[in-house]
């Protein structure tokens, strides 16, 4: 994907976004790719703050993780702990004491672990198991190809299950910075979250079949599925992209003299899809006054959209880039 996209950036921005929605989702949440870049912009009128702000942590957290992965820290009980502790920051998890190892039993479904769909581990257990976890992701007592440990590792963290809430989230969070810390991704470009919540009942249905009947096996080629399915999902996506970005800058070329300034606001709005013209001008540095001329161009092309604001300052959206972004996830 990265040898035919001109800037990995230009896609990374969204698509990291696009997965922290697609994440939150599974969990409940209903916020969109547009209310979290709305949000992002602090002039989103009527966006579900408390969706939204899950939504944020999320993209927060594995900007934390890759910054951490880069600095060249391992993947670690610790590193797992400080991406809790962000993402449930300022959300409706934020009294579920972030960042912290449950003391506690949990489970999941049911109203007690008597008739609970899933018990985890007593809590006197869950250090041990991640003990044994962390050990595992650092290749002992022997080497793991990534693949095949980011699958196994997923099961393992979510029957754990350490944390009082979160442990979803944190689970597909894993498997993306776990490829990027092996090598296997040059960028966090794979993401599971939108196999997983198509697939959500048989997801389920295999994780409890390892647990119960020691199927692995089922379990490995969902997984790997999933993975060769979300690649290719991806690499469309970009294609798609790269002719709309192609298809846009020839019909841009066409208006003559402002054509310039027009293509580097064009450029702009390919790394950040919604977006106001001052925000622009720090990347750009053109004169506001040429900058509205700009946006006039590519609003009169259909290229933005301009959208209401509860401020004053005009912002907008490259709508056909939240379209193909958003088009195989609807619903």
């Amino acid at each position: 994907m990265a040898s035919i996209l001109p800037e990995t950036s230009v896609f990374l921005y969204s698509y990291v976004r696009k997965e922290a929605v697609l994440s939150s989702q599974i969990e409940g949440t209903q916020s969109s790719l547009s209310d979290l870049l709305l949000f992002e912009n602090e002039e989103a009128p009527g966006v579900p703050l408390d969706d939204v702000q899950e939504v944020s942590n999320y993209v927060s957290a594995l900007e934390h993780g890759m910054k951490r992965l880069r600095e060249g820290f391992p993947i670690s009980l610790r590193l797992i702990c400080e991406l809790h502790e962000i993402l449930l920051s300022k959300s409706r998890g934020s009294q579920k004491n972030p960042g912290e190892f449950r003391t506690s039993q949990n489970w999941i479904g049911g109203t007690r672990p008597g008739n609970a769909r899933f018990v985890p581990p007593p809590p006197q257990e869950v250090m041990p198991c991640l003990d044994r976890l962390e050990k595992f992701l650092h290749d002992e007592p022997e080497k793991t190809s990534p693949l095949l440990k980011a699958a196994l590792a997923h099961v393992q963290f979510e029957t754990i299950h350490p944390f009082l809430d979160g442990n979803g989230r944190v689970g597909r969070l894993l498997i993306t910075l776990l490829l990027c810390a092996e090598g296997t991704l040059r960028q966090p470009l794979l993401y599971l979250s939108l196999f997983f919540k198509t697939h959500r009942n048989l997801y389920y249905d295999l994780l409890n079949q390892v647990r119960d009947e020691g199927d692995w096996e089922a379990w490995l080629l969902f997984f790997f599925e999933g993975v060769a399915v979300t690649g290719e999902q991806a690499f469309q996506t970009a294609t798609r992209l790269n002719g709309l970005f192609q298809a846009d800058r020839d019909r841009i070329a066409g208006i003559g003299r402002a054509a310039h300034s027009a293509l580097e606001l064009h450029r702009h709005f390919q790394a950040h899809p919604v977006g106001s013209v001052r925000e622009a001008r720090t990347s750009l540095h053109l004169s506001i006054p040429t900058l509205h001329s700009a946006a006039k161009h590519l609003v009169r092309l259909g290229i933005l959209r301009e959208l209401p604001t509860k401020g004053t300052k005009h912002l907008y959206a490259y709508g056909a880039f939240l379209d193909t972004l958003n088009a195989d996830s609807d619903g």
